[in-house]
């Protein structure tokens, strides 16, 4: 029992066909049919009908591609480990952070990382909605930091670093103009919802905390939300932490909205897990995950 025919059983299984097993692992229809015979003959059972169009797992196949796949799993754990163990560090560490998140989180890990990894540059990119995840999944990223908001969580190991509140808040001379006590949905009509657009493409477009058929102002980042807030021309989400001193000077006000309730987000760090990290990423990761998420 080899390696490869381990391989060529799993390829079979997950793309349905021989030919499809072959074409996803590079080779010949003939050589993987050969793989699977050779197993199947040393093994004394019959892994796969071939009765019909498709194999199919036979009884005695579906127990021993279970254990198939828990070997093969292991078997690339190691390999990742290996491949960590030799690296040399890395020249880049590349960052998809949600624009969401409080960056005194963050400065003191990179301020650590820049201390005992003075060789590798650092790249930070601010995104908003599913931005940072595309980066990640697109190979543009070696670490996202953002909500699990949808997230393949299988695909990916993910933890909680931060927690952020959104308010939705306005001017006061805006608040000032709506009624006293809790506002409707409806009652908001009348006054631009200021949002900020998605950098994650047509997939990951802001479609939550939105009121349906009310006018909408979009802008390209919550310094720019913010900044349309607090002139009095709409109401919106932002961040607690980025608006902490405009509540206390009471250059904003939060408003208390019927079903529109202010919302807890947990931010988290967030790998592939078939791109094992290199030295610099491995401490990275470490020093974020941790300090409890507060």
């Amino acid at each position: 029992m080899t390696h490869d025919q381990l391989v060529a059983f799993e390829a079979i299984v997950a793309n349905g066909t021989f030919r499809g097993a072959a074409e996803r692992l590079n080779k010949s229809q003939s050589a993987v049919s050969h793989a699977i015979a050779a197993l199947e003959a040393e093994l004394g059972i019959t892994l796969l009908s071939r009765e019909g169009y498709r194999p199919r797992l036979t009884p005695e196949g579906e127990v021993f591609f279970r254990e198939t796949s828990r070997v093969l799993h292991q078997f690339r754990a190691l390999r990742a480990t290996a491949v960590r163990l030799a690296a040399a560090e890395e020249p880049e560490i590349r960052l998809a952070i949600t624009a969401t998140l409080p960056m005194t989180r963050l400065l003191p890990v990179l301020a650590e990382i820049g201390r005992r990894f003075p060789a590798t540059n650092l790249r930070l990119a601010t995104e908003t909605m599913g931005g940072p995840f595309g980066r990640l999944t697109e190979g543009r990223a070696d670490l996202a930091l953002a909500t699990l908001d949808g997230v393949a969580v299988d695909a990916v190991e993910a933890r909680a670093i931060a927690e952020v509140t959104i308010l939705p808040v306005a001017a006061p001379r805006l608040a000032g103009d709506l009624a006293a006590g809790v506002l409707s949905i409806a009652g908001l009509h009348g006054y631009p919802q200021i949002v900020v657009a998605g950098t994650g493409g047509p997939r990951h477009e802001q479609s939550r905390d939105l009121l349906a058929g009310a006018q909408r102002w979009t802008v390209s980042d919550f310094a720019a939300k913010r900044e349309v807030i607090l002139a009095g021309l709409g109401w919106g989400g932002l961040p607690d932490h980025l608006i902490a001193a405009d509540l206390a000077a009471g250059r904003l006000v939060v408003l208390e909205i019927d079903g529109f309730p202010p919302r807890r987000s947990l931010i988290h760090a967030i790998r592939r897990r078939d791109a094992p990290p290199g030295p610099v990423a491995s401490e990275l990761w470490t020093l974020l995950t941790s300090v409890p998420p507060g």
